[in-house]
């Protein structure tokens, strides 16, 4: 069932500096993705979020950086542990605890702007940014991808991220992430495209939102 309507804060989204900063020590709900290495530190992640109730997803997926989004994050690399969870502070501190020297990143949902039913599982999340993000042009990304029938959630927020290793450029974006969960029995190179499709409606209204990552679920852990 389609949500009943489309709600956001657009006045989160002029705000001054200092109160970003100390908005993004509040608690949100969202996704985090973090390497799996193969290494005693991924495995201790993975059991840990097996087991945690912050977690109400999580998934083996391979991750496909833009070109566009690549110089920002040299350091990437193929397959990440995928969770979807409930409180960020806990996320932080999993990922304080066990950093690594590949990036692991979150994305907190400040608004979801809907949720629903939609026929198949879910198989692919894919992540893209606004260059600008003005109440108007909020609205009109939420008004396209509410059309697109296939995806099962959308929200706007922003980006933290983890390594051990600082990087070379800082993103310039992080403030302005939109979140698209599909579902869909099609193949991967399938949804891409479907997803792909959908940027550019948005780009035909003369906005610019570009792929950051797109994550292919491989299997579902939990």
């Amino acid at each position: 069932m389609i949500a009943d309507r489309i709600c956001f804060d657009t006045h989160k989204y002029h705000i001054s500096r200092d109160v970003v900063v100390s908005e993004q020590q509040l608690s949100y709900s969202g996704y985090v993705c973090a390497p799996y290495l193969h290494n005693l530190e991924s495995a201790k992640l993975k059991e840990s979020w097996m087991s945690s109730n912050n977690i109400e997803s999580l998934y083996f997926v391979t991750g496909t950086f833009s070109d566009a989004s690549k110089p920002y994050f040299s350091d990437s690399t193929n397959h990440y542990i995928l969770g979807k969870f409930k409180d960020s502070q806990h996320i932080s501190d999993d990922l304080t605890i066990h950093n690594q020297d590949k990036t692991s990143f979150v994305f907190n949902v400040k608004d979801e702007l809907f949720q629903r039913e939609v026929s198949g599982e879910t198989n692919f999340v894919t992540i893209y940014y606004l260059e600008y993000s003005e109440s108007d042009d909020l609205q009109e990304v939420a008004n396209i991808l509410l059309k697109r029938d296939k995806i099962r959630i959308g929200g706007l927020g922003h980006m933290t991220s983890f390594c051990l290793l600082p990087s070379k450029f800082t993103f310039p974006y992080a403030e302005n992430i939109v979140i698209i969960e599909v579902a869909s029995e099609k193949s991967h190179q399938s949804v891409k495209k479907y997803c792909d499709q959908t940027k550019r409606d948005v780009n035909r209204k003369g906005l610019t939102m570009t792929n950051l990552l797109s994550l292919s679920i491989l299997e579902k852990l939990k």
